[in-house]
């Protein structure tokens, strides 16, 4: 079994920044990719950013120069950091990764987190 927890979400006003965070706990053996997706209200789930085990990252277009996904492989940790915030930014935040567990060592599972609501006014 594997846990996401995530946290760091918020109320901010426009032009504002926080800090994500996504702490997977339990049965773990490695971590490939993390990323984190959002989903606004009434429309479909979106990735945000994504971070391979190499470091290698992908960005949406809305939010290249923005936001910056990082990793703590010690502690099995995905950060985004968001700045510059728009009120189009307002979703919840989802965290995603790709994880191999000490019970099955030879396939990948996807794990998602419960979500953590960003509002941003305006």
């Amino acid at each position: 079994q594997v846990q996401l927890v995530e946290s760091g979400g918020g109320l901010v006003q426009a032009g504002g920044s926080l800090r994500l965070s996504c702490a997977a706990s339990g049965s773990i053996f490695s971590i490939n990719r993390m990323g984190w997706y959002r989903q606004a209200p009434g429309k479909q789930r979106e990735l945000v950013a994504g971070i391979t085990s190499g470091g290698s990252t992908n960005y949406a277009d809305s939010v290249k120069g923005r936001f910056t996904i990082s990793r703590d492989n010690a502690k099995n940790t995905v950060y985004l950091h968001v700045n510059s915030l728009k009120p189009e930014d307002t979703a919840v935040y989802y965290c995603n990764v790709h994880v191999r567990s000490f019970e099955d060592r030879y396939n990948y599972l996807e794990v998602w987190g419960q979500g953590t609501l960003v509002t941003v006014s305006s």
